[in-house]
């Protein structure tokens, strides 16, 4: 199959409604959780091949999108046909992010990389340097700009409701005294594992979009659980060029979770608990529907877990109003892709914005090395 679509995302607009046709890479938890179903639920895209050398995951990506799925055992297949596919998602570890977003865009193909998009913000401009001038599509998947607490608090925001934000508070953190195993927990530097560059993408992102560009980065970092390789306990104290000063937690180790988000402003405070369902949903096995129905809603939790707006109130004593949480909606990420290579939208999330998290990364790693504060 030949000319599905546009390959620039540059605005050239195309309406034949041809399905855009993704060669996914990496079947492991973000291909198989994350990846394919978000893209199997998209309308506009179709999942044409997955690549993974594992027969049992083969076997699980047939089993579930149809026989009809096209698997390799390695990503030069795709290259070899890239006159029939449009768009390649790059869901495979760390490491390979980069030499496998630079094959396919020297094959002319768009690509969405999996966080973090490299392990360096030169690598990652060099790669948005690669996209603009071959006229290419290229965005990072963040997913978690699309969580259910983060859409509530930057429209909250944008209304106006906290007043001027003075601090934000965020924390993902998780209790798991046992270290898991694998790349992500790997002490060696080219596996770019541990917490600050996994979880600290998401957060540090989330902080960049809410509140923009970063001049000075005081970390610590830890390697607390026996056996642990790499990081397992990060904090990141950020203070953005307004002003604004973002406190940001990840670890494993936490044996009591603090509030997801506890966010300060000079009119009132909002604290949210608890982490958006999606993730959940996915790994048991839930699919976005096409249309979000009354008895099974996508992206909803129960008014028990809705956050609280406050001022000189405690939520852990009734304090504070009851905030709705917005559903969580990352089905919108791929539309958006979608959208971009069809000339009818922009890119969700650009390397360049990857670029500037990863300053902040590798200034946080610096800074923790040293024990002193980093300008950026």
């Amino acid at each position: 199959m030949t000319g599905t679509g546009p390959k620039t995302g540059t605005g050239t607009s195309d309406t034949s409604g041809t399905p855009l046709r993704v060669g996914l890479i990496g079947y492991g938890l973000a291909g198989s959780v994350f990846h394919a179903p978000l893209i199997a639920a998209t309308e506009g895209l179709v999942l044409d091949t997955v690549v993974t050398s594992n027969p049992e995951r083969q076997a699980q990506a047939r089993a579930e999108f149809g026989d009809g799925l096209r698997c390799a055992a390695s990503a030069d297949e795709l290259w070899d046909r890239a006159d029939e596919l449009d768009l390649i998602v790059i869901a495979s570890p760390n490491k390979t992010h980069v030499a496998l977003a630079t094959a396919a865009l020297k094959a002319g193909l768009p690509a969405v990389v999996d966080k973090p998009v490299a392990g360096t913000a030169a690598e990652a401009r060099g790669l948005a340097a690669l996209a603009d001038e071959s006229g290419l599509l290229l965005s990072v998947f963040q997913n978690r700009r699309w969580d259910n607490d983060f859409r509530t608090l930057r429209k909250l925001i944008a209304d106006g409701g906290l007043g001027d934000v003075w601090r934000f508070e965020s924390r993902f953190e998780r209790w798991r005294p046992k270290p898991k195993g694998g790349w992500r927990e790997s002490g060696n530097p080219e596996e770019i594992g541990g917490l600050l560059y996994d979880l600290g993408s998401h957060v540090v992102d989330q902080a960049l979009v809410l509140f923009g560009p970063v001049v000075s980065v005081y970390a610590e970092s830890d390697v607390r659980r026996p056996g642990a390789e790499a990081d397992d306990d990060t904090f990141l104290a950020l203070t953005h060029a307004n002003g604004v000063r973002s406190h940001l937690y990840v670890s494993a180790t936490t044996a009591q979770l603090g509030p997801r988000f506890r966010v300060l402003g000079s009119r009132a405070g909002y604290v949210k608990y608890g982490l958006d369902p999606q993730e959940a949903a996915l790994r048991d096995g839930k699919r976005p529907a096409t249309a979000t129905t009354a008895d099974d809603p996508w992206g909803v939790e129960p008014e028990s877990m809705w956050g609280t707006v406050g001022a000189g109130e405690s939520p852990l004593t009734g304090g504070g109003t009851p905030l709705p949480t917005l559903p969580g909606d990352y089905p919108a990420y791929y539309e958006a892709v979608a959208n971009a290579l069809r000339g009818t939208g922009e890119n969700p999330v650009t390397a360049h914005e990857a670029a500037a998290a990863l300053d902040v990364l590798e200034a946080a790693r610096r800074s923790a090395r040293d024990g002193v504060a980093v300008t950026l």
